[in-house]
């Protein structure tokens, strides 16, 4: 009787920035799936990478490596051996930008082209980028009215004029993702998600999870009366796997099924954790806000499946509770990370 075959290795993929708040929830979502996994991070040895080798799989299937998105053959050396790169790491700053250049578009765009010239280099099967509603939401010529869908870009002059350098850094990252995809013929697709909440596999708290312990905890400045596009972060890593592994995917996916107004975000968390403080909300000051509506109808055709926004709240505050984030500390207040700035209003 002939000896059983060996079973084929498993498919192994690289995911850049994996200590962060998608790419860790993406990284655990991967060893779920039987994928040996890639990790890039600046420092593998700083605790906050920790949670990484603890997940489920990870002794067997988990590599580390050490690797900047600015270090090109540290970055050959994470991807070499994988058919598929998830490209995550890009800095969502929560302080001022005081010099845009260096602190997001840099990271962002040469980051991105690094990744793109390693995995073509390399002969990588399929990449998968994350790009963000930012580098949609910001076209002053879109129709009113008509929810954004994937063809609508932000503006890069509307960006620059009104210094809203993160949009402007995402949007000129995926500018050039196309480009070169286009060029040089690389199998590319990007996720635009917007505003990413859910529970935290890592300990620090993100920039997205600091705007809304800034409502829950009371921050200081009242919040204009404007829309938020959420989406849970396990459903962003769902989207990113469901793109790597359907063939027909292709383009740019945007990663938002959830809207509310601030009004009624606080009137939900409210009636479900009455205890907390929670910011005050301007209600006659929806002005003309640059967030409208957007459609993620593209990605649900490929069959993805979000959860309620009742849920993503709900074990967002869940976390945040046992981690020990919202217990009132006297004088403890959240601060409104800058790239929100627009959601603050005005003081009378």
């Amino acid at each position: 009787m002939a000896p059983p075959s060996p079973s084929p290795p498993p498919p192994r993929v690289c995911v850049t920035g994996g200590g962060g708040f998608i790419a860790s929830w993406l990284v655990k979502l991967l060893l779920s799936r039987g994928y040996a996994v890639h990790a890039t991070l600046r420092d593998p040895s700083d605790p906050k990478n920790a949670h990484l080798m603890q997940l489920d799989g990870a002794a067997e299937s988990l590599s580390l490596f050490k690797a900047d998105v600015l270090d090109r053959a540290a970055l050959a050396a994470a991807v070499a051996g994988c058919q598929g790169v998830f490209h995550v790491a890009s800095p969502v700053p929560a302080e001022k930008i005081v010099d845009p250049e260096s602190e997001v578009m840099v990271p962002a765009v040469k980051g991105t082209l690094n990744i793109l010239e390693v995995c073509s280099s390399l002969k990588v099967q399929k990449v998968v980028v994350v790009s963000s509603t930012a580098a949609v939401h910001y076209d002053p010529n879109w129709p009113q009215g008509k929810p954004k869908d994937e063809s609508c870009w932000s503006d890069r002059k509307v960006c620059k004029d009104n210094e809203i350098w993160y949009s402007l850094a995402k949007t000129v990252a995926e500018e050039t993702v196309w480009e070169y995809a286009e060029k040089y013929r690389l199998n590319a697709v990007a996720v635009c998600p917007c505003i990413v909440l859910g529970p935290q596999l890592q300990c620090a708290v993100n920039t997205t999870s600091e705007l809304l312990l800034y409502v829950i905890t009371g921050g200081p400045n009242a919040l204009n009366d404007v829309l938020w596009h959420i989406v849970d972060v396990r459903d962003v890593a769902d989207a990113l796997l469901l793109l790597y592994e359907k063939p027909e995917s292709s383009g740019r996916y945007i990663c938002a099924p959830n809207y509310i107004s601030t009004k009624a975000l606080l009137e939900l968390l409210k009636k479900t954790h009455p205890d907390y403080n929670y910011v005050k909300c301007k209600a006659d000051a929806q002005q003309n806000s640059r967030i409208t509506p957007i459609s993620s109808g593209k990605l649900s055709n490929l069959g993805w499946k979000p959860r309620a926004l009742e849920e993503t709240l709900l074990d967002s505050i869940e976390y945040h509770r046992k981690a020990g984030n919202l217990q009132g500390v006297e004088g403890q207040t959240y601060r409104l990370p800058d790239i929100f700035r627009h959601f603050q209003a005005a003081d009378e």
